[in-house]
């Protein structure tokens, strides 16, 4: 059984412009807009929620010691800021169902 291809940003464009009897284009913007405010938010406050899908979270890391994989030397790695995406429970819960 061959895997379908995930759907790209233009076909989730038209699909959401049929849906809503939208040109594509004005569906384009409106995809754009939710991204760029979910970008704008997560710098700002730290956080921006996707009601019904998930969360992207800023977090900080520590500074930690690691290793050099091909020397096995002792390296040390510094302190940054990452995003992560929390996928709501709902969201989890549809998809791949909870063992019982």
């Amino acid at each position: 059984m061959a895997a379908a291809k995930p759907m790209t940003k233009s076909q989730f464009a038209a699909h959401l412009a049929e849906k809503f009897s939208m040109s594509k284009k004005a569906a384009n913007d409106v995809l754009d807009e939710i991204a760029a405010v979910a970008v704008a938010q997560t710098k700002k406050v730290g956080a921006f929620t996707l009601p019904g899908i998930g969360k992207l979270v800023k977090a900080a890391r520590k500074a930690r010691k690691g290793r050099n994989p091909m020397t096995g030397a002792a390296i040390k790695i510094p302190a940054k800021t990452v995003v992560k995406f929390r996928v709501a429970k709902a969201c989890k819960d549809s998809i791949v169902p909870p063992k019982k």
